[in-house]
């Protein structure tokens, strides 16, 4: 059984994993016969939004890898004791997570700077010869830690601004469809749109089976 490391960036759209993807990426992956191996960093987060008024809660503060708990019945472990050896790949959901949590994109554009543990087992990982896969906004992680050594070639859709500047960070950006992925041999990443274009969660789910079958493909 094909071990996948899934890392999580908190719990909600706004400020952790977007759920609906992570939900979908989990129930592939298991419908596909692989293991789940959640896993998030530990510290706080960018900040906690109130998902009910959109726009951030006052004086509230939550760490990522308690949050992430939430959306694996709080079978996770923190990201540091996790040895990339010991999976076979990788792969991150989309949310704004992972443009506040993981990394700072949200904030900073093609100038962004990923969270260092995270980068650190990214790197470690392909090192090891193992896929990395990443849904929604996240490929721009893949494009910030691997864009200027590998151009890989990765989708967030056909967001014209998004696709600037995951070119912009040295990664070869692919339009895809909803339920389709780009996948990129070489590099050995596989990456889909999701809710960068998805309508409704039914897109969703169809664009994570096709993104997990590539990826354990790749394992």
């Amino acid at each position: 059984m094909k071990k996948i490391a899934v890392i999580l960036s908190g719990c909600g759209v706004y400020d952790g994993s977007e759920i609906h993807e992570a939900c979908a990426a989990l129930l592939a992956l298991r419908r596909q016969g692989a293991e789940v191996v959640a896993c998030a960093p530990s510290g706080p987060q960018m900040h906690v939004m109130n998902h009910l008024a959109g726009e951030p809660a006052a004086g509230e503060t939550r760490d990522v890898l308690v949050e992430s708990a939430r959306l694996v019945r709080g079978a996770i472990a923190p990201l540091e004791d996790l040895d990339p050896a010991a999976v076979d790949g990788v792969l991150l959901p989309g949310g704004f997570g992972a443009a506040k949590n993981l990394s700072d994109y949200a904030t900073e554009g093609a100038e962004c700077t990923v969270h260092a543990g995270v980068e650190d087992f990214l790197r470690r990982a392909h090192a090891l010869g193992k896929p990395i896969g990443a849904m929604c906004i996240a490929p721009v992680i893949l494009a910030r830690v691997f864009g200027p050594d590998l151009s890989p070639r990765l989708t967030i859709g056909s967001d014209p601004a998004t696709a600037g500047h995951i070119e912009a960070m040295g990664a070869r950006h692919v339009e895809c469809a909803v339920d389709a992925a780009v996948v990129d041999t070489g590099s050995r990443m596989v990456t889909t749109p999701a809710y960068m274009l998805a309508r409704d969660i039914t897109e969703v789910f169809a664009g994570a089976e096709e993104f997990v079958r590539s990826l354990l493909a790749l394992c």
